[in-house]
């Protein structure tokens, strides 16, 4: 059996019982479950929601997305051997410490199989919340070029590349596309600065202005405690994206929570320490994926210029990556959720199968 058939690629087709068309993003496909199926799971396995509470299937794909497409390699490679499980694995350790730590809880209820989340309905706070510890990507590009005021905060002169901040920043932008918000463009993920969310916080959902603190706490008290986490095994946690929403608890009050994914590779830059104190920059995440992306190409201002997204999209159509390149990338992400959650990342021979088994049989939630 090749590695190409151990990649999910395609993850919006399995038979779960359903009535709402499947949700398919770059990376995850979301199953909204039929109302009887809900509330039979929440009282079959104690799901600590009100009975009434949508639940979805939530499966990760091993696709892997980099400058909003969605890229391929050769001799039928679809994606990256282990890089679902591995972003599933990541998250669901730091989901649990933070639980620990008592921060929030997050939107998952089950983990069926390490591709599979069974997830409560959540209303998503329309913020990209964004931390930073160092300046790097696309903010030390911006500072290059002599901006210093990044979503309402000022930077001082005299920064250098990948330097450590002297405080970390939280740099918000837009979830999706916000109408009628007083300087704020209609466009996504565009930079916001506190004083916008603050004058506009039912815009983006947020149920009161007091709500923004707690966010603020609960993004940068977990980037804090990723951090800690990662100081121990020789990492450096460069910044990070976290999203919010609101559930509902047992007695059907909200509550603001963790939701989609934290501290992954995909979500975060990632570096090793030991390289980083003798002036190298070693990726272990995604990051690493982008800059081999804008040196293998002669013209890395397609993938830069979001004005050349039609260029931009033919060439991931059109261009199979070697397989080498595509393997280096599972080694990164399998190696560094090993290294976080102490446990092997095992490929599965036949991911599908494997899935639609236990959502059967466990869950009967296939005919």
């Amino acid at each position: 059996m090749s590695f190409a058939d151990k990649v999910l690629a395609v993850n919006d087709n399995l038979p779960i019982r359903t009535d709402l068309p499947v949700h398919s993003g770059k990376v995850r496909s979301v199953y909204w479950l039929t109302e009887h199926d809900s509330r039979r799971l929440i009282e079959e396995h104690n799901y600590p929601v009100p009975k009434d509470t949508p639940l979805a299937i939530m499966l990760i794909s091993d696709r892997i997305s980099a400058f909003d497409c969605i890229w391929h390699g050769e001799e039928g490679m679809q994606g990256v051997p282990g890089k679902g499980a591995a972003l599933n694995a990541i998250s669901n350790h730091w989901f649990g410490l933070f639980k620990e730590q008592e921060l929030a809880d997050s939107h998952i209820l089950d983990i069926p199989h390490p591709l599979v989340w069974i997830v409560q309905k959540a209303r998503p706070i329309m913020i990209e919340a964004i931390c930073r510890q160092y300046i790097t990507g696309s903010m030390w590009r911006a500072y290059e070029k002599g901006e210093r005021e990044f979503c309402g905060i000022r930077l001082e002169e005299g920064l250098s590349k990948d330097s450590k901040l002297a405080n970390i920043l939280i740099t918000p932008s837009t979830k999706g596309v916000l109408k009628g918000i007083e300087g704020v463009p209609e466009a996504d993920d565009v930079n916001v600065s506190r004083s916008d969310i603050a004058q506009n916080y039912a815009a983006f959902n947020f149920n009161s202005a007091d709500d923004i603190a707690l966010y603020e706490k609960l993004l940068t008290e977990g980037f804090g405690v990723i951090s800690h986490a990662l100081d121990k095994i020789g990492q450096i946690f460069v910044d990070t994206k976290f999203e919010f929403g609101y559930v509902k608890d047992v007695e059907g009050n909200d509550k603001l929570i963790y939701m989609d994914e934290v501290g992954t590779p995909d979500s975060s830059r990632i570096w090793d320490a030991k390289q980083y104190e003798q002036g190298c920059i070693v990726e272990n995440s995604k990051e690493g994926f982008r800059q081999l992306l804008l040196n293998y190409f002669p013209d890395p201002d397609i993938l830069l210029n979001k004005e050349r997204m039609d260029e931009r999209e033919a060439l991931a159509r059109d261009n199979a990556l070697p397989i080498k390149v595509l393997m280096d990338i599972s080694k990164t992400y399998t190696q560094i959720a090993e290294k976080i959650t102490g446990q092997k990342i095992v490929l599965s021979d036949n991911p599908k199968e494997e899935v639609i088994n236990v959502l059967r049989d466990k869950y009967q939630l296939i005919d």
